[in-house]
C-alpha cells in the first residue's frame, strides 16, 4: 500500500484562524485567562518567535479534535520549505529528514488521544543551538492522524492526513534581503499564417531567495517591441506566496494578446513590501508567422530558379543568330574581304591570284 501525507498549514495573512481540516485543528495555545476557553479559542494564529543563538523558548501548542469520536496524533517539529511549482509553505513529512528548525523543537509528548470535542495544550521547547545563522527559521508543529485512509480506484492507496500549526522562528543577528530573478524565457504561440491563431504567451522566471529573512514579492512586467513600443505594461503587484530563506521557486505569467510578428524584449521587476529589494531580468525573443515566412521564402527561390533557367536557354539561340550574321563577338576579319576600292565591291573569284582582283559587270549582266 502506497502511503500520501496531505497536510494543512493554515492561510498565510489574514484574520487568525487555526489550521485545521474539519475534523481537528492545530494552532498555538490560547494565554491563561483567555477571552475564549472552546476547543477552538484561539489568540494567535502562527508562532512568531524571536531567540538569540544558545537560548530556549517554551511554548504550548493547541490540538482540538473537532469530531465526535477519540483520536490518536503523532506530533512532531519540522522543516518548512517552499514547493518549487508555485511556491506553497509546505513542510517535511515525519519520515523525512530536518536539518533546522525541526530538530530544535521538543514536545511534552510525540503521541497523543484527545476526545471528541476536546482540546489539549501540549507545552513544548525551542533550543536554538550556539552556532545557529542570524535571520528567519520557518517550520510547523505537525500533528499526524495516526489512522490511514483507504484510496480509492484500481490501485490501493493510502492516505495519512495531517495539520501543522506554522512556527516563525527569528533568530538574532544580522538580517539581509536579497532576491534574484533567473531563467527567464518567453514561448508563445506562432500562428500559421498572420491574423489567425493564437498568439499567447507565456513568460517563466525563477525567483530566487538568497537572503536569510522571508520575503513577500511583488511583480511587475514590462513589454517592448521594436522601436521601444510599449506592448505590456503591468503594475506591481503582490505574488501569493512567502519566498522562504534558501529557496526558490518556478512561476510564469500568461500574456494574452502578444504580438505575431515583432522583436519583443520583456523586463520583470521584482520588489518587497517592505523596501530594500529591487531586482530586475531581462529576455528578448523574435517572434514571426513562420509559415508565411516560408512561402514568402520558397516563392522567392522559385522565381530566381526561373529566372536562371529562363536565361540560359534563350542563350544558344542568340549565339547561333550572331553567328549566322557573321557579327558574333570572336569573328575574325579574313584577308580577302578587305576592299578599298572607290566602287561597289565586286565578287573577287574563287581562282583569282594573289593580290589580284577582276572588276568587271555582274555575272549574266551586259
Amino acid at each position: 500500500m502506497a502511503v500520501g501525507l496531505a497536510a494543512l498549514l493554515g492561510p498565510a495573512a489574514g484574520p487568525a484562524g487555526a489550521a485545521d481540516n474539519g475534523r481537528w485543528s492545530v494552532f498555538p495555545a490560547p494565554a491563561a485567562g483567555a477571552a475564549d476557553p472552546s476547543a477552538t479559542g484561539q489568540e494567535r494564529q502562527f508562532f512568531t518567535l524571536q531567540a538569540d543563538p544558545g537560548t530556549t523558548v517554551k511554548d504550548k501548542v493547541s490540538v482540538s479534535n473537532l469530531s465526535t469520536a477519540p483520536m490518536t496524533f503523532r506530533l512532531y517539529g519540522a522543516d518548512a520549505y517552499n514547493t518549487p511549482r508555485d511556491g506553497g509553505f509546505a513542510v517535511r513529512g515525519p519520515d523525512e529528514t530536518n536539518r533546522d528548525v525541526g530538530t530544535w523543537i521538543r514536545l511534552a509528548k510525540t503521541t497523543l488521544t484527545v476526545p471528541p470535542r476536546t482540546r489539549a495544550d501540549i507545552p513544548f521547547t525551542l533550543a536554538v543551538p550556539a552556532n545557529a545563522s542570524p535571520g528567519d527559521h520557518p517550520g510547523a508543529i505537525v500533528a499526524l492522524d495516526t489512522r490511514t485512509d483507504e484510496g480509492s480506484g484500481k490501485v490501493a492507496v493510502g492516505v495519512r492526513r495531517a495539520v501543522g500549526a506554522r512556527v516563525y522562528l527569528r533568530v538574532g543577528g544580522p538580517s539581509l534581503a536579497a532576491l534574484s530573478v533567473e531563467h527567464l524565457t518567453v514561448s508563445h504561440g506562432d500562428p500559421l499564417l498572420p491574423g489567425t491563431g493564437s498568439t499567447a504567451a507565456t513568460i517563466h522566471y525563477t525567483l530566487v531567495n538568497r537572503g536569510n529573512v522571508t520575503l513577500s514579492p511583488r511583480l511587475a512586467v514590462k513589454a517592448t517591441g521594436l522601436f521601444g513600443r510599449t506592448l505590456l505594461n503591468r503594475p506591481a503587484r503582490d505574488l501569493p506566496l512567502e519566498l522562504l530563506p534558501g529557496q526558490q521557486v518556478s512561476l510564469t505569467e500568461k500574456w494574452a494578446g502578444a504580438p505575431a510578428f515583432d522583436r519583443v524584449s520583456v523586463r520583470l521587476t521584482v520588489s518587497t513590501a517592505t523596501g530594500g529589494v529591487d531586482e530586475r531580468g531581462t529576455a528578448s525573443y523574435l517572434v514571426a508567422p513562420w509559415l508565411a515566412v516560408a512561402l514568402v521564402l520558397a516563392g522567392l527561390a522559385v522565381s530566381a530558379a526561373w529566372y536562371v533557367r529562363r536565361r540560359r536557354s534563350r542563350h544558344p539561340a542568340a549565339e547561333a543568330a550572331e553567328a549566322a550574321s557573321g557579327a558574333g563577338p570572336d569573328a575574325v576579319p579574313d584577308a580577302s574581304d578587305t576592299y578599298t576600292g572607290p566602287g561597289p565591291r565586286a565578287d573577287t573569284g574563287a581562282d583569282s591570284g594573289p593580290g589580284t582582283a577582276v572588276i568587271g559587270a555582274p555575272r549574266g549582266g551586259s
